[in-house]
């Protein structure tokens, strides 16, 4: 089966793009899932995010794990990476990076489901593990986040 992904209007998929200097939303793009038919889960793990700390200006590194379970729309994983790394100069503490990701892709694609994690290195001989998750309002999707998060080790 043959799909035109054409009419998703990707602009970084497949072109040479410049770098994001600072926090950068409007980055995000979508396209049309082709299997809205049935659940399914989408999963993205970028081991190499950077940010700064909003305090020392110290940069804090972290693998992030973003797993979702798409509806209408789905985000394109170039635009997600170019993102991810729009973060490397912006200051922010981990709980704040790893919120603001799953807001940002709840408005980009409003999934039925998403939670994001992030394993930040030690800093000061702590490791921070923030961990956040999203149902959908109403749905079956509600009660999942809610067993997810009062399971969440």
């Amino acid at each position: 089966m043959t799909i035109d992904r054409k009419s998703d209007n990707l602009e970084a998929l497949g072109n040479k793009i410049e770098y994001s200097q600072d926090y950068a939303p409007e980055v995000l793009e979508t396209f049309t899932n082709m299997h809205q038919d049935h659940d399914y889960w989408v999963r993205f793990n970028c081991p190499e995010f950077t940010t700064l700390c909003p305090i020392t200006g110290q940069p804090d590194f972290a693998e992030i794990r973003i797993s979702y379970i798409p509806d209408v729309k789905m985000v394109e994983s170039k635009s997600l990476k170019l993102y991810l790394f729009s973060f490397r100069n912006h200051g922010d503490f981990h709980e704040d990076c790893v919120n603001t990701i799953m807001k940002d892709l709840i408005q980009a694609m409003n999934p039925k489901y998403i939670e994001v994690t992030g394993f930040f290195t030690p800093r000061g001989g702590i490791s921070i593990f923030p961990y956040s998750n999203y149902g959908k309002p109403g749905t079956k999707y509600e009660q999942l986040a809610e067993q997810r998060f009062a399971t969440h080790e």
